[in-house]
């Protein structure tokens, strides 16, 4: 079995992250219909948004109307999380340059992890962020091959 893993940047990613610790990691820029980040052939089954934490409380504030459309285009997904390069505890000490209240900021937060289904990922910085982005998709290619395998094997049929 191939160990390559084939991410997909979105192409209007404006700080991508770096995935070149991993030589496993194949990179492609491409535009995503969700996301910053996806497997290559699974765009619309497993993607992840990267958000810095002025970028988060950008789109919880003025940046809501577009951010809660991506939310739901993405709904379908099997996979669709955020990873934040910051923590949690960065946000409730408002380590950010909007305004807006840590408090709000997180209850929109909470609210979209209910309402969309959609875990948020505290990375604690871009490296960390890599690493999630990296390894969250992993894992899904990974289980997304077994379950191909199982239904190969349950119909007999050559993968």
């Amino acid at each position: 079995m191939n160990n390559s893993i084939h991410i997909v940047i979105d192409s209007r990613e404006q700080t991508p992250l770096s995935f070149a610790k991993w030589p496993e990691v194949v990179v492609e820029v491409a535009g995503l219909p969700s996301g910053d980040y996806a497997l290559k052939g699974l765009e619309t089954r497993a993607a992840i948004e990267r958000k810095s934490i002025d970028d988060l409380a950008g789109s919880l504030t003025a940046g809501r109307e577009r951010f809660e459309a991506e939310l739901t285009r993405a709904r379908g997904y099997d996979l669709f999380c955020i990873v934040v390069e910051s923590t949690m505890e960065d946000v409730a000490q408002h380590r950010y340059r909007s305004k807006a209240q840590p408090h709000a900021l997180l209850q929109s937060l909470f609210t979209y992890m209910v309402r969309f289904n959609v875990p948020v990922v505290w990375a604690g910085s871009r490296e960390g962020a890599a690493y999630a982005v990296k390894s969250i998709l992993e894992k899904y290619l990974a289980t997304a091959r077994q379950g191909l395998e199982a239904i190969v094997k349950a119909h007999g049929v050559a993968a």
